[in-house]
């Protein structure tokens, strides 16, 4: 073999190891990330989960009979009686 065949099976050889290395490296990053991608999906389901709850709860805090509720309870709040209502209109 001559010394140029030499160098071009050495060229190739390196060539080959640097793809081989290039190959693994580009198996493990594709790895990391969908392990990442999978937690990032974990944390997506248990936030949309947190926010139906919350959702839930706003809406159990906001109904009209909690407010009457506390409207009394707290405030002292009544009702008006019909003598107590003054309703106010365009004149005649």
């Amino acid at each position: 073999m001559t010394r140029g065949g030499v160098f071009g099976l050495a060229a190739l050889f390196v060539a080959v190891l640097a793809s081989a290395i290039g190959v693994v490296h580009a198996k493990y990053e594709s790895r990391r990330l969908f392990v990442e991608l999978q937690d990032l999906r974990e944390a997506r389901d248990r936030a949309d989960i947190e926010w139906g709850r919350l959702q839930l709860e706003l809406g159990t805090w906001g109904t009209h009979a909690r407010v009457e509720k506390m409207a009394r309870g707290r405030l002292d709040m009544r009702a008006p009686r019909a003598g107590d209502v003054v309703v106010i209109g365009p004149r005649p």
